[in-house]
């Protein structure tokens, strides 16, 4: 766990299980692909475990758990998944309470913002926008082919360079130990929510600097670690 320095100049936050509910339009996507391959369904909380890691994984996660359906035909699985998420994707996602409150307290007070996900980019930008978030963030670092995924530091790296700002300088916000170790290896603060879809390495078991119901919480943990460096300095 990296400790808070002083007050950041930006922030990073998560997608998927931090700042938006989007399982109902993965999960529709993911059934709708199984409904093709000649599968039943998957419930909606299997599909929510698979979250979190890349598509390309969400994909092999949910043929290994379908009934009668392997890995055989992976790369044409996921073909048939994106193009129905390309169709499902917005429709049924929701914001999770705080979150757009928090995004503009954190603005108001002069943080620069990145969204940094997993999420490739063509689905990424659709549903900010569709969720009026877009106007939110500076920048977005999301699933390219030339970056690793978190827990990979690069999206992270990336965002900063994009910010101007250095890795020291910049908090991150998840969901999940996925983005505790990202954070941790590029060598920035992290804070976990307590929500969220929590997959296998769970937020209760990740080292961070600290919990938050809601985002609306975070400008005033950020307030008190730069009032604690400064009374410490």
């Amino acid at each position: 766990m990296v400790a808070t320095a002083k007050r950041p100049r930006a922030v990073l936050v998560d997608l998927d299980g931090t700042m938006v509910d989007s399982v109902p339009d993965i999960a529709a996507a993911a059934n709708r692909m199984l409904a093709q391959l000649g599968a039943p369904p998957l419930p909606l909380q299997t599909v929510r475990s698979f979250i979190g890691w890349g598509v390309a994984h969400l994909v092999r996660q949910v043929l290994a758990h379908a009934p009668g359906v392997g890995p055989a035909d992976e790369a044409g699985a996921l073909a048939i998944f994106e193009r129905h998420y390309i169709d499902c994707n917005g429709r049924h996602s929701t914001v999770f309470a705080g979150v757009q409150q928090g995004l503009a307290m954190l603005r108001g007070l002069g943080y620069a913002l990145a969204c940094v996900t997993n999420k490739p980019r063509p689905y990424t930008e659709p549903l900010l926008d569709a969720l009026g978030l877009s106007p939110c963030f500076d920048t977005v670092a999301c699933g390219e082919p030339a970056l690793p995924l978190k827990p990979h530091p690069a999206l992270l790296l990336a965002a900063c360079s994009r910010l101007g700002v250095q890795p020291a300088q910049c908090v991150m916000v998840g969901d999940s130990g996925v983005d505790a170790s990202a954070a941790d290896r590029a060598g920035m603060p992290v804070y976990l929510v307590r929500y969220g879809y929590r997959n296998a390495a769970a937020p209760d078991a990740a080292p961070c600097n600290g919990y938050i119901d809601a985002l609306d919480e975070l400008p005033a943990l950020l307030g008190q670690a730069g009032a604690a460096v400064s009374a410490s300095g």
